[in-house]
């Protein structure tokens, strides 16, 4: 019997205005199964209103949204799951009273969704609050809660808006476990996130977007390579002379250091040559982190 690959995620030409404006602008990408995708942008870059399309909650005004491979229907979405920007739980009912009850909107007996909601709160170290009201749990804890609720189903796929605002380091890691039971079988995750290192460490791939178009996709490796290049190099006794050698930009120099930005592999080669002859003491690639290339795409 051939086993089904799980499916991915797709959004294509994706488009949606708000009178005059327009929020998201012909936006593409894909969300590969196991993989987490990172969706990253400023206020208002067009990820929640990309999100909510995805999950039928705003009318799509061009493009679509694809689910292995054909049209996205509304019981497709009915097995994502969903954790939306304004949070959509019920303050003064009780936690396990609630979750065991949206397991059971989710298709999930009674039993089963209140024994998977007890597993998952005792793992966010929220098994002995099962019957407080939401209320009285604080912010970050109320968040926790949120996450179970959006993972609770075994979903087949997430879509995630700003899951980690608010939570501390142990809960982020917490929440990221969950997310990996997740991904190992096969699940699609999309989440978006102003954290970029968090991003960073976490996600398989990137979308970029910014004034509601894509800017930048693929994984962190792909777009530390379609930035600029910069290399540290010393030289003894100082490293002034590499302001005249072409191709070069100099980024900063301090005595034997400087920054540099080459323009190409020929001039690397031919700096470095000239550098041995000078005295290298040092020439080493600097990685940029996701912040700059961040602010190099969408400037």
């Amino acid at each position: 019997m051939s086993h089904q690959p799980p499916p991915a995620l797709e959004v294509r030409n994706l488009t949606r205005s708000f009178g005059d404006n327009t929020a998201v602008d012909d936006v593409s990408f894909v969300v590969e199964p196991g993989r987490m995708t990172g969706f990253v942008g400023a206020n208002g870059a067009g990820k929640t209103t990309t999100m909510r399309m995805i999950m039928g909650v705003l009318a799509i005004h061009g493009g679509e949204v694809l689910w292995g491979g054909r049209p996205i229907t509304a019981r497709d979405r009915a097995r994502f799951g969903y954790m939306p920007e304004e949070r959509g739980l019920y303050p003064k009912q009780s936690i396990i009273d609630q979750l065991t009850y949206l397991g059971q909107l989710r298709g999930m007996t009674r039993r089963d969704a209140g024994a998977e909601a007890t597993r998952m709160l005792d793992r966010f170290g929220l098994g002995g609050r099962l019957k407080n009201k939401l209320e009285s749990l604080s912010l970050g804890n109320q968040q926790r809660v949120q996450i179970v609720a959006s993972l609770l189903h075994h979903p087949t796929a997430l879509v995630l808006d700003e899951p980690f605002s608010g939570l501390d380091p142990v809960a982020v890691d917490s929440m990221v476990d969950l997310l990996r039971d997740r991904l190992r079988e096969g699940v699609p995750v999309l989440f978006s996130s102003h954290q970029l290192d968090l991003v960073d460490r976490l996600c398989d791939s990137l979308v970029v977007l910014s004034d509601g178009k894509v800017m930048a996709a693929g994984t962190g490796d792909e777009l530390r390579a379609r930035g600029s290049r910069q290399f540290r190099i010393a030289t003894v006794p100082d490293a002034g002379w590499l302001r005249e050698e072409p191709g070069v930009r100099v980024v900063d120099v301090d005595g034997a250091r400087a920054i540099l930005e080459l323009d190409g592999p020929a001039t690397q080669e031919r700096v470095l040559a000239r550098a041995v002859g000078r005295g290298l003491t040092e020439f080493t690639p600097l990685v940029p982190s996701l912040s700059d290339i961040y602010r190099e795409v969408v400037r």
